[in-house]
């Protein structure tokens, strides 16, 4: 049996397979390099497209950059020796258990981070799907709701939501509230408006074009709340060995990033305030949230005594940070896996496992890892942010950061291969059966270029 991105003897001599989970950024680096080195790489992905959070948490105007990752990650996916299958998460359509009894020589775990982390308040249980929304299920929606197939849960964005948060994920999600408001009032109007358009020229700028200020729209806008001042956001990183002027001035970089924005989308933001409690209505839906004032000492966060007060809203979108799906098999610690060895995703109890990128470090956003991506400058996050000189069109940051981190997981597996021999031909052709069972059961006939012009 033959893989269909190989020539007819591929499967014919002996060589290491490997399964990666995964195949967005991270997942199809480290696919595309076992590959080159002979192994016979299986690229799993719960999705329909290997894509990941490039199209499902990247929000929709970062069209450019969008397209040209498609593009990379469709031709990686496409090299000789590599079987994709879609549709396919694991723990619910394949276990791990399985793929460990298929034979594979190692597991590549690069599945990232879509779980959103619990708002963890008082009344969050009770207000979810009743006014409380969250990130990742909140830009799906914004990504596809205008799509004519889109059948997924849908959201009604309301005046004077509110986004718990503080890094660049949760801009996203102030921002996209800001786009959908304004957009709604304005077609309601008679306009014509472009959303994608509407962002990288700016809501300010929208509206001036039109005569009108968003009160005229009758909105006051959407507002981010982060438990830090703006100079302590998560969105400019100190460089490596900085003295203490050099960290005031990222500091300054951050409090100016953050009024750029609020000046072009016209959000709002708060600093110093720390949710407390959701509160919910007589019919059980959000009609507002406890908060209250506080301060940094050193690297704390305290409360400031009788500062309490109630936030009117009826929608709340949390953006606190993504987490690893659990995997039936795999040992977690709180909300991560339990790595033994957190560099390269190692795992005590499993040898041939790997874990990489998101789903070892936690960040729930493409945008911009900085813990992982040291030289991603300040000009980018701005572009990513819509305030800088030009629009996010390269494949620097996130994407960048992740092939880099794809490409240290590859050399990872091949040096924990080379101490182990090759299977033999029956064993990758009993591998491939399994894999052309997958692509039953998903509907997939093996030719990756069709399947993501069809999807």
């Amino acid at each position: 049996m033959s893989s269909p991105n190989a020539d007819p003897n591929f499967l014919s001599s002996a060589r290491h397979a490997v399964a990666v989970v995964g195949g967005a950024c991270s997942g199809a680096e480290c696919a595309e390099i076992l590959a080159a080195a002979g192994c016979y790489v299986t690229v799993f992905d719960q999705n329909p497209k290997p894509f990941g959070k490039i199209e499902d948490g990247l929000p929709r105007w970062h069209d450019k950059q969008r397209q040209q990752e498609y593009v990379k990650i469709a031709a990686k996916l496409a090299k000789p020796g590599i079987d994709f299958v879609p549709k396919t998460a694991i723990g619910r359509d394949v276990t791990l258990a399985d793929l460990r009894s298929w034979g594979y020589s190692a597991v590549v775990l690069a599945c990232g981070a879509w779980r959103d982390r619990p708002v963890g308040v008082p009344g969050a249980d009770a207000a979810a799907g009743r006014g409380l929304v969250y990130q990742n299920p909140f830009i799906y929606w914004f990504n596809h709701h205008e799509e004519s197939g889109y059948s997924g849960t849908r959201y009604r964005p309301v005046d004077g939501a509110l986004v718990i948060g503080g890094g660049l994920a949760s801009i996203d999600c102030v921002k996209a509230l800001m786009l959908e408001t304004v957009a709604e009032k304005l077609r309601a109007r008679g306009e014509h408006v472009d959303v994608v358009e509407m962002e990288h020229g700016g809501i300010a700028k929208a509206l001036q074009t039109r005569g009108l200020a968003l009160g005229d729209l009758g909105l006051r806008g959407a507002t981010l709340l982060y438990r830090r001042s703006a100079r302590e956001m998560p969105i400019a990183a100190f460089k490596d060995g900085a003295d203490e002027a050099s960290k005031q001035n990222t500091m300054n970089v951050r409090e100016k990033l953050m009024k750029n924005v609020q000046d072009k989308y016209l959000c709002g933001f708060r600093g110093n305030v720390i949710p407390k409690e959701i509160v919910l209505g007589a019919d059980g839906n959000v009609c507002g949230l406890r908060v209250v004032q506080s301060r940094t000492e050193g690297r704390n966060v305290v409360e400031v005594p009788g500062t309490e007060e109630v936030i009117p809203t009826t929608m709340i979108v949390s953006s606190i940070g993504s987490i690893p799906e659990p995997i039936p098999g795999l040992p977690m610690k709180g909300e991560f896996y339990q790595f033994s060895d957190w560099n390269l995703g190692r795992f005590a109890e499993f040898p041939e496992l790997f874990g990489v990128g998101n789903v070892v470090t936690g960040q729930g956003n493409i945008a911009i890892s900085r813990r992982h991506a040291k030289t991603v400058s300040d000009e980018l996050v701005a572009k990513y942010l819509g305030v800088g000189s030009g629009p996010l069109d390269g494949t620097a940051g996130g994407p960048a950061a992740a092939e880099d981190r794809g490409a240290a997981a590859a050399a990872a597996v091949l040096a924990h291969l080379a101490r182990f021999p090759k299977l033999e031909p029956s064993k990758l052709s009993e591998i491939a059966g399994k894999v052309r069972g997958c692509w039953s059961r998903s509907g997939y006939a093996g030719d990756l270029a069709a399947w993501v012009a069809k999807n």
